[in-house]
């Protein structure tokens, strides 16, 4: 699972790593310093590709609901075991991003408060994601995306059962490929996402974190300190 995660790159950092020159330049950017904790149905950062090039785009962790389930907590995450039919099937077909982070939050325990837990990697880390346009409560439409998840794997496992699916640099390319995945094509894209998931787990590290973070209403979302380790 991915409940809450880190991006507090600035817009220059992004914009080094995943895109030549910014792509589209969109008001945000000039303001755009990222969070220490975001929240499912607040905004943030992903990398897509519409055939023109890499971009950034600030949209909303969130999905619309499928009318059998039009109630019940926000849709943040897609299972990659799922990806390939019924539901997340259009989206992974045709709509895949990548979600930056810096890195992401998960608790243990069974009673309040429970214990936060940062798991990160060296730098940003690019996780899997999907993209759509969402239908909101006041019937405007969003820009939305979700962080593909799969089992845990090394450091991530003793904390979680579940994990951001991650990406490498050089799987950026084919990953935001906006051609329509179809047959062998979706089988071979869902095994390189597999394979590059387990790659990035075994470079994750994970530390104790202050309570602080576990309210996302009340969290300084500007607190670096947030993600530092306690003893």
């Amino acid at each position: 699972m991915c409940g809450r995660f880190a991006m507090d790159a600035k817009t220059d950092e992004l914009i080094r790593e995943y895109v030549a020159d910014g792509g589209h330049p969109e008001d945000w950017w000039k303001d755009f310093h990222g969070a220490y904790s975001i929240a499912p149905t607040e905004d943030s950062v992903i990398v897509r590709d519409r055939g023109e090039g890499r971009f950034l785009e600030l949209v909303r962790w969130d999905w619309q609901k499928p009318a059998n389930r039009p109630k019940g907590p926000p849709i943040i995450n897609a299972r990659i075991e799922k990806l390939a039919t019924g539901f997340w099937a259009p989206a992974f077909s045709a709509a895949r991003c990548i979600v930056p982070m810096r890195g992401y939050f998960e608790w243990t325990g069974e009673k309040t408060p429970k214990t936060p837990h940062f798991l990160h990697g060296d730098g940003l880390l690019s996780a899997a994601g999907l993209t759509w346009s969402m239908e909101l409560p006041n019937g405007e439409r969003s820009r939305c995306m979700v962080v593909i998840t799969r089992a845990a794997r090394d450091a991530s496992g003793t904390v979680h059962d579940r994990m951001p699916a991650f990406l490498t640099p050089d799987t950026w390319e084919q990953w935001l490929d906006p051609a329509k995945l179809t047959g062998q094509a979706k089988i071979d894209t869902l095994a390189m996402l597999d394979h590059t998931s387990a790659t990035v787990a075994a470079t994750i590290r994970e530390h104790i974190v202050d309570t602080k973070v576990n309210n996302s209403r009340t969290v300084d979302r500007d607190d670096p300190t947030l993600l530092e380790p306690v003893a």
